[in-house]
């Protein structure tokens, strides 16, 4: 026991170690830290002194982390999670009132469930509701006032200066590999349904040299993906569906944007639970470099 308590995970080790790993390396974990490269060197060293292991690999070209690095930042992640739970819990100021936002069905199968789990606990003076959309119903939604804000896709240079962005994924053309197109056939067009951005991307600028012949309509992802699987036509999907035997195409069919995905607010809305909950939501992104799928 007391060799137990002579031994510490100092939280901000801990929240440098994690750093390194979402920002891909020391140097940037630093800036990112706000810290001289040296003063998250001397934690990390710290912590390895503490635990009598290696944690980071220093051989050229080999992982990043060591075994026990990658077992610790598991623990660090929870560890992290509850320590700032624990510190917004006690110093929060009350907060109240009603949130009603908007979720594409991208964000809504992600962790966002447990981290508006978490904010309720915090503040349960707020009730927090959702609706999840395509994001060009949400974006109509914010214009009439219908929702306080909602997490969106758009294309990255339709960013407006007040929306937050929480990270930025790439939109590919995807096919199965035993999909055999001719040259001078249709392309045959797996599409999400009109109120798409992608969908009407693709048929606004996406055929000027190449004709799409919608073979199949979906408003799932999941749906679009199974599709692709199942060698029925080329589909529009971002980096986080594509998986398995899929096969990014590169000719015959123009480069599509990037994406970002977004929070945007109603123009109204401007209050303190909202504003919480953005800095949650931003947060736990920015930890993690993105929003993980679930199920």
């Amino acid at each position: 026991m007391n060799e137990l308590n002579s031994r510490r995970l100092e939280i901000d080790a801990l929240r440098a170690l994690s750093a390194i790993r979402q920002h891909g390396g020391i140097t940037k974990a630093a800036a990112a830290l706000g810290l001289s490269q040296s003063a998250v060197s001397h934690k990390i060293k710290r912590l390895e002194v503490s635990l009598d292991c290696a944690l980071l690999g220093r051989k050229s070209g080999g992982p990043m982390f060591t075994a026990a690095g990658e077992d610790l930042l598991d623990y660090a992640g929870r560890i992290l999670e509850l320590h700032d739970e624990a510190m917004i819990s006690l110093s929060k100021t009350p907060l109240a009132g009603r949130l009603l936002l908007g979720l594409t069905e991208d964000t809504a199968c992600t962790d966002l469930a447990r981290i508006f789990g978490r904010f309720r606990r915090l503040h349960p003076n707020v009730t927090l509701r959702t609706k999840v959309r395509m994001s060009l119903v949400l974006r109509a939604m914010l214009e009439r006032g219908e929702l306080d804000a909602a997490i969106v896709q758009v294309f990255s240079h339709e960013v407006r200066p007040n929306d937050v962005v929480l990270y930025r994924e790439k939109l590919h053309w995807v096919k199965h590999p035993e999909l055999m197109i001719g040259k001078d056939e249709p392309i045959p067009f797996l599409s999400f349904d009109d109120e798409c951005f992608y969908r009407q991307w693709a048929l606004d600028i996406g055929q000027v040299d190449t004709v799409l012949e919608t073979v199949f309509e979906c408003s799932s992802a999941a749906g679009i993906v199974s599709a692709v699987n199942a060698t029925m036509g080329v589909a529009l999907l971002s980096d986080r569906h594509i998986h398995g035997e899929m096969q990014i195409m590169t000719d015959r069919l123009p480069m599509p944007p990037s994406l970002a995905y977004v929070v945007r607010r109603a123009r109204r809305s401007r209050n303190q639970a909202l504003e919480s909950l953005i800095v949650e939501i931003v947060r736990v992104v920015g930890r993690h470099g993105g929003l993980a799928l679930t199920g």
